[in-house]
C-alpha cells in the first residue's frame, strides 16, 4: 500500500501570507507611525522657514524708504527681518541722539545739593514742563562735548567735573533717539545764550524738593524722572556706607 501524501500542508503556501494587504490595517492616530508618515513630510510648507533668524541684536534690512525729513529728525519706513526671524514693516524716527545734564551744586549741602532746573513750554505735551537741561547732538558730535555746549548755552553754567550717569531710550518702539545723561559738578556761573526759539526759565532747586515734586506727579518729563531718581538713589547708597 503506497504511503499517504501530506496534501494538507501543501495547501497553505507561504505566499498566501504575503498577499495580505497590510495597508488596509488602520493606524491609530496617536501612534508614532502616524506622527512620522513619509508622505506628510513631503507636503510640509517650506515658506514658514524662509525668514531665518539673524545674528543676535541685529536685523536684516530688506528695504528702507525716507517718508519724512526735517531739521531735527527723519522718518524711515523699513521692511526687515528681525532677530527672531519675523518679517515686519516698521516706521522709525531716526535722530542723532541727545544729551541730558544733571548739573549739581554741592557747595552748601553735599547730602541735599541744588539742581539746575528749567521750565519751558513743550507744544507736543501742550503744557509747561520742569526739566533738566538737555539738547540734541550735531551729526558726529562727541556726547560729552555736546553736553558741555548745551549746559552753557541754555543756563550759562560750566562745570569742572563731568561724569556719565546713564544712557537710555525714551520710546524704543518707534524712536531711535538715545539719551545720554551726564553728571556735572563744581559749577561756575556765566551768561546763557539760548537759541531764538528757546524761552527758558531757570531755577536752582534742592534735590529733596525735586523728589517731592516727582512723588506728587508735578514733574512729567521722562529724562528728569530717570536722571534725578537714579542720582538720588546713588547718593542715598553713599550715605549708608
Amino acid at each position: 500500500m503506497p504511503p499517504k501524501k501530506k496534501a494538507v500542508k501543501a495547501a497553505k503556501p507561504k505566499t498566501a501570507k504575503v498577499a495580505k494587504p497590510t495597508i488596509k490595517k488602520p493606524v491609530p492616530a496617536g501612534s508614532r507611525k502616524a506622527a512620522k508618515p513619509k508622505a506628510a513630510s513631503a507636503v510640509k510648507p517650506k515658506a514658514k522657514k524662509t525668514p531665518k533668524p539673524t545674528a543676535a541684536g541685529t536685523a536684516e534690512i530688506l528695504s528702507s524708504e525716507v517718508v519724512f525729513e526735517g531739521p531735527l529728525f527723519r522718518v524711515l519706513r523699513d521692511r526687515l527681518i528681525e532677530p527672531g526671524g519675523h518679517e515686519n514693516l516698521r516706521d522709525i524716527i531716526r535722530h542723532n541722539g541727545s544729551v541730558v545734564i544733571l548739573a549739581v551744586d554741592k557747595s552748601k549741602n553735599k547730602r541735599n545739593p541744588w539742581i539746575v532746573m528749567e521750565r519751558q513750554y513743550r507744544h507736543a505735551a501742550q503744557r509747561f514742563l520742569w526739566e533738566l537741561p538737555a539738547g540734541k547732538l550735531e551729526p558726529g558730535e562727541d556726547a560729552l562735548a555736546g553736553a558741555q555746549r548745551e549746559l552753557e548755552e541754555e543756563t550759562g553754567y560750566r562745570a569742572k567735573k563731568w561724569k556719565p550717569l546713564v544712557e537710555y531710550y525714551a520710546s524704543p518702539g518707534f524712536l531711535g533717539e538715545s539719551m545720554k545723561v551726564f553728571l556735572a559738578e563744581d559749577l561756575v556761573a556765566g551768561n546763557a545764550h539760548p537759541e531764538e526759539d528757546e524761552k527758558i526759565e531757570l531755577r536752582l532747586v534742592k534735590l529733596s524738593e525735586i523728589v517731592k515734586l516727582i512723588e506728587k506727579g508735578a514733574i512729567l518729563d521722562g529724562k528728569t524722572l530717570t536722571s534725578v531718581l537714579l542720582y538720588a538713589r546713588k547718593l542715598d547708597a553713599k550715605k549708608g556706607k
